[in-house]
């Protein structure tokens, strides 16, 4: 945590934040933006990657009290390919427990682009680890991210448009998953403007369970392309988030007010925080730590500060200013 501390305290997002300085020492195939990306995501602090010999790994080399001498590397089972699927790009990884070395019910999921979902238990002892493979019947869940709700114990996936949302057992993993209709409600009047902007964004959906509070969140994520770079890559910036509280009824209830609670906001898994409980955090924003883009929003007054790029904020109230850092 103090790692991340120190980087949102340069966005401004930390008051006074005091930091302990750790050395750390870390392959530089993990943290060089230059040559071929191996790192596909994280979670519980581990990091999941991909080499050119298909091998999915988890690795603590980022978790800062772990030995930099004796870093533990968890070579997974080959992946299987089922048909009509692909194993080549995988939207992220989650895991049910942070110990996947030690907890034989720990089960690790990944979701691929596509219908493909997989399910392995590293340290099973009763038998040789390998891959349970589910295809997804709905394509609405084709692109969506899986995370684990520790109050479900279950494995989920919202479905785009965030309308639906899939849940698995990690212990009985089948073809025949729960799915939960979402009721959107409390919803904002947009302007044109503001509406015709979004339609323009790429939106993804993302859901982030409150440990501290029992709550679930759906978070859309809007992000435009601001420039195309060299070898043709879109660089998207945000421009809009939206955050609706789930209660058990299905009922998702557009808020800006998240309480005391600080979320994180990233390609691996997204997670939250009581802003009390870590001197230094605001309560009641959403930080945002992308590979091309680091920033936060604050949802009472729904204004963005990036540190890479201008943003402007076109939610649910009156346009703000741009603030920069």
């Amino acid at each position: 945590m103090s790692m991340l501390l120190r980087r949102l305290s340069s966005l401004g997002l930390g008051k006074h934040v005091s930091c302990t300085e750790l050395e750390k020492k870390v392959p530089l195939e993990l943290v060089n933006d230059k040559g071929t990306k191996i790192t596909i995501g994280a979670s519980h602090g581990w990091i999941a990657t991909l080499k050119e010999d298909g091998i999915l790994r988890l690795q603590d080399d980022l978790i800062p009290v772990e030995s930099n001498s004796g870093p533990r590397r968890i070579p997974l089972p080959p992946l299987v390919t089922l048909p009509h699927c692909q194993t080549q790009i995988i939207t992220n990884v989650s895991m049910s427990s942070s110990s996947p070395e030690d907890d034989e019910d720990c089960v690790v999921a990944v979701k691929f682009l596509g219908p493909q979902l997989s399910f392995c238990k590293p340290a099973a002892k009763s038998s040789k680890p390998g891959w349970t493979n589910i295809k997804i019947e709905n394509p609405c869940f084709y692109s969506s991210r899986v995370m684990f709700s520790k109050k479900d114990n279950m494995f989920r996936i919202p479905g785009s448009g965030g309308h639906l949302i899939g849940s698995w057992d990690p212990y009985r993993p089948n073809n025949n998953p729960t799915f939960q209709s979402l009721r959107f409600t409390n919803m904002p009047k947009l302007t044109k403007a503001k509406q015709n902007l979004m339609d323009m964004c790429c939106r993804s959906e993302h859901l982030v369970e409150s440990l501290p509070t029992g709550e679930t969140f759906l978070v859309k994520w809007y992000k435009k392309t601001t420039k195309i770079a060299k070898g043709g890559i879109a660089r998207l910036r945000t421009k809009a988030l939206m955050v609706f509280k789930i209660d058990d009824e299905g009922n998702a209830v557009y808020t800006h007010d998240i309480g005391d609670l600080n979320m994180f906001l990233s390609m691996s898994e997204p997670f939250c925080v009581s802003a009390t409980s870590f001197p230094g955090l605001y309560a009641n924003y959403v930080a945002i730590i992308d590979f091309d883009e680091s920033g936060y929003v604050i949802l009472e007054s729904c204004a963005i500060k990036s540190s890479s790029s201008r943003c402007w904020a076109p939610y649910h109230i009156p346009p703000q200013n741009i603030v920069e850092s």
